[in-house]
């Protein structure tokens, strides 16, 4: 088989199982043997429960290469600022609307790293690769939120302190982040914990991804999707601008395998859900922002593709 072939293999095995999860979510939502309400209950157990357990048991079995970890959530940062000035430049010239402004940039730079993302790193690098992207999750997603309370802020009516104390307090207790720096210190510190609590723990991490790709195939409403000229520009540059300057900042970093791949496969998802979240609770457009998750949902896959084949032929990732 030739490498070509190899890497189109190669991305199939990344991207189907989650494809595949989600479109049983999406008959078992149409056929109503799953509704919303539970939906909503099993995203909250996945959040709350699941996914820090999932964290936690990777990073605390496995062996963090930091200095390794600093370049790589140095290049994460890096491209994330660089879409965020990108995106902020340009809706600064083309989008006349305050209420549009931020919800705009959110969708350029903020991705779905928590349940996408990270299905995408487990199936193609397994738990190695999945305790590298935690270490990456928990810092960019903080510095996502940052970035979100500066964007969103000029159509929010809270002061801005206001706004920073609900950022700080979201940090603080976020079940995720809680997680990840718990596992970090523990390890570090080699703290034992109990055979039998983390395979309990593993047990219980194991079943999130499945689930959480489920609950967002069953919640997922094509018929609501509006294709407004902003919801495209915004979508595109999630999709399409975003993965490429992801791995041209991770070159520039100097990374290549796994790192490059786990920056790669974080970044070509769809735009986070909590973008819609946090534009709707601070006085953002949030049916743009609705538009905005449903669009690059429906979008992801086929440039996710091409880019996993192109990197993996080329021996990128």
């Amino acid at each position: 088989m030739t490498g070509f072939w190899q890497a189109v293999v190669f991305a199939v095995e990344v991207l189907l199982p989650s494809v595949l999860m989600m479109l049983l979510g999406w008959f078992l939502g149409r056929t109503k043997q799953i509704d919303h309400h539970f939906s909503a209950q099993a995203s909250k157990l996945v959040f709350n429960y699941g996914l820090p357990l999932l964290l936690f048991t990777n990073l605390y079995g496995n062996d963090i290469q930091y200095q390794q970890q600093a370049v790589l959530l140095a290049a994460g940062v890096t491209s994330t600022l660089i879409l965020f000035i990108g995106a902020e430049l340009y809706a600064a010239r083309f989008v006349p609307d305050i209420r549009d402004k931020g919800v705009f940039v959110q969708g350029v730079y903020r991705s779905n790293m928590g349940i996408m993302g990270l299905a995408f790193v487990q199936n193609a690098y397994g738990d190695a690769g999945l305790a590298a992207g935690a270490v990456y999750l928990g810092v960019v997603t903080i510095f996502f939120n940052i970035l979100a309370v500066i964007t969103l802020s000029r159509s929010a009516s809270a002061s801005l302190a206001q706004k920073l104390k609900s950022f700080g307090r979201n940090i603080l207790t976020n079940p995720l982040i809680v997680a990840i720096v718990s596992a970090l210190l523990l390890q570090q510190f080699q703290v034992p914990v109990p055979k039998l609590l983390l395979a309990t723990a593993g047990h219980i991490g194991h079943i999130s991804l499945p689930l959480a790709l489920i609950c967002a195939g069953a919640t997922l409403n094509l018929s609501g999707i509006r294709f407004s000229d902003l919801a495209l520009h915004s979508s595109i540059g999630r999709l399409l601008v975003a993965p490429v300057v992801a791995v041209l900042t991770a070159l520039a970093f100097g990374l290549g395998g796994i790192p490059l791949g786990v920056m790669f496969l974080m970044t070509a998802t769809p735009v986070a859900s909590a973008s819609y979240v946090m534009a709707r609770a601070m006085g953002g457009n949030e049916v743009m922002a609705a538009n905005i998750v449903g669009i690059t949902t429906l979008g992801a896959l086929i440039p996710a593709a091409a880019g996993i084949v192109l990197l993996r032929s080329w021996g990128w990732m």
